[in-house]
């Protein structure tokens, strides 16, 4: 490493790169990890990238995997740079003592967007105050949507996932030379991020690379393989070709990232649909990630920091005026989230007395974020010896209708609510004081595995960050409050407010609805 303050140069196994001194710390933006996923790799494992000769400019990020915009109705609330380019499988890095024998602690990110969206050069994920703390952090970019997740017949599953491994070995091996200690690696993801950092720590091919894991509104799973290749085969459909890795291949990638956000407006986090997602592979993905976990021995020694937001579902729901769409359809709708949470009518009666005044939009919201979020990861505590502790943020945005919605807390983890596109999400005036508890809470877990608040046990602790002061509240068990069966296997949906649910009248219902909700987001 040459310590030149107008630019540290670090050497990597593939060739010399040079950074800047940006505020303090040490940045090096745009470094390959692995080949251009393109060519005769597309679809394919990712492949070490062509060593280089002489000192790489790492002084930019990296182009961002292809992807659609969001629509006009999240985009004024999220932001997502697109940088052109075919070499996508990048990563930056962050440091604030670049050279070996500094052995700092490293935070590996994992950017969220449902498997579609979302990169590293998003400014809201800055790691310049990670490294400003102690922190070696890195952040990814990975393959999204059908280049990265749908599932042929003629190309190996999961080459997103296998992107992220890939990143993950790149840190393991080479991040001492920028400061960090390859024993000392937190992987932490939020959303589609933090499914795939649970996936990762499920996979026996990550032992030994993961000290500690955070997983931010995101819990371990496998999507079911049908549900992927009917995503692809409607592609497929209405480009008029075969579902297979070379026809996709061979068409214009405009045209293919165009074709997929018309076909992915048919999804949502709240009534499910065709989506791309991961799936067992016999391979990487051996079996169901979230039982590896809990029933398995994966990853029995890694600490975990675990959470969600209060009101995760308002950033489904408000974009576009869904929330008051919801509202409208009732009971139709209930029995939408029924069938998505394959819950019966006990569920959805536990619900309305919790919540007597509360309207369907708030009934469905809640019952699908406790679905996909509070329940698994409230479970995955339970069943682990080790130690996790659990969070819940509950600040609302100052923007009409968010609440604590899903994402309004990484602002607040990164501590970079001082830039415009955290502002987008969280208003103007969000509290400081909030994003340095918050901060220095993911700062103190990557560090030591604390973040300073009770660990999961039998009072089932949960940090609280929200307009008060942090603190730690404790609750029973989610069967004691009749939200959630403790079998296994859950009933079958039944009749919800005089709405017949079960069978082809349930599936239909909740066909008129996702229609429904697609044409209010075109």
């Amino acid at each position: 490493m040459t310590a030149d303050r107008t630019g540290p140069v670090v050497s990597t196994p593939d060739g010399a790169v040079r950074g800047r001194y940006e505020r303090g710390v040490a940045v090096f933006r745009g470094i390959p990890y692995a080949a251009a996923p393109f060519g005769p790799l597309r679809f394919r494992p990712p492949r070490p990238p062509e060593p280089w000769d002489g000192v790489r400019d790492a002084g930019a990020f990296g182009p961002t995997a292809p992807k659609p915009p969001y629509s006009e109705a999240f985009a004024q609330y999220l932001s997502d740079p697109v940088i052109p380019g075919d070499d996508c499988l990048n990563l930056n890095v962050w440091t604030p003592e670049p050279g070996p024998g500094a052995r700092l602690p490293v935070l590996v990110w994992l950017h969220g967007g449902a498997l579609t969206r979302g990169s590293s050069a998003v400014p809201v994920y800055d790691g310049s105050t990670f490294a400003r703390d102690g922190v070696v952090c890195v952040s990814v970019n990975y393959r999204l949507g059908v280049e990265g997740y749908g599932l042929f017949p003629d190309a190996p599953p999961n080459p997103g996932l296998r992107d992220q491994l890939a990143a993950l070995r790149w840190v393991h091996e080479t991040i001492e030379a920028f400061g960090g200690d390859p024993g000392r690696i937190t992987l932490c993801g939020q959303s589609a991020g933090a499914i795939s950092a649970g996936v990762l720590l499920a996979a026996p091919r990550t032992r030994g690379l993961i000290r500690r894991a955070v997983l931010q509104s995101g819990a371990p799973e496998a999507s079911d393989r049908d549900k992927v290749r009917r995503m692809v085969r409607r592609m497929a459909t209405r480009l008029k070709i075969p579902a297979t890795a070379e026809a996709f291949a061979a068409v214009d990638r405009e045209l293919l990232l165009r074709t997929q956000a018309e076909v992915g407006r048919l999804s949502s986090p709240v009534l499910g649909g065709p989506a791309f997602g991961i799936v067992v592979d016999g391979d990487l993905v051996p079996r169901d990630p979230l039982k590896a976990l809990t029933e398995g021995d994966a990853a029995r020694d890694v600490d975990l920091l675990m959470g969600w937001t209060r009101d995760e579902y308002r950033l489904w729901l408000v974009p576009g005026g869904l929330l008051e769409h919801v509202d409208r359809l009732g009971a139709v709708a209930l029995a939408g989230a029924m069938a998505r949470c394959h819950a019966g009518h006990e569920v959805a009666r536990g619900y309305r007395a919790l919540h007597p005044d509360a309207g369907t939009a708030e009934i469905v919201g809640q019952m699908v974020t406790d679905h996909l979020l509070r329940v698994p990861l409230h479970r995955l505590a339970d069943a682990r010896p080790g130690t996790s502790h659990l969070y819940e943020f509950a600040w609302p945005s100052r923007l009409p209708g968010l609440g604590a919605c899903h994402a309004l807390e990484l602002g607040f983890v990164f501590d970079s609510g001082d830039v415009p596109e955290s502002r987008k999400l969280a208003g103007e005036g969000a509290p400081q004081e909030l994003a340095d508890a918050m901060h220095a809470a993911w700062v103190r877990f990557v560090t030591t595995g604390d973040p300073g608040w009770a660990a999961w046990d039998a009072t089932r602790p949960v940090r609280i960050f929200g307009e008060e002061e942090p603190y730690t509240a404790h609750g029973p068990r989610d069967a004691e409050i009749g939200l959630w069966p403790t079998a296994r296997t859950v009933p079958e949906p039944g009749p919800v407010s005089g709405v017949r649910a079960p069978g082809a009248e349930l599936a239909a219902a909740v066909r008129r609805l996702r229609r429904s909700v697609a044409a209010r987001r075109r």
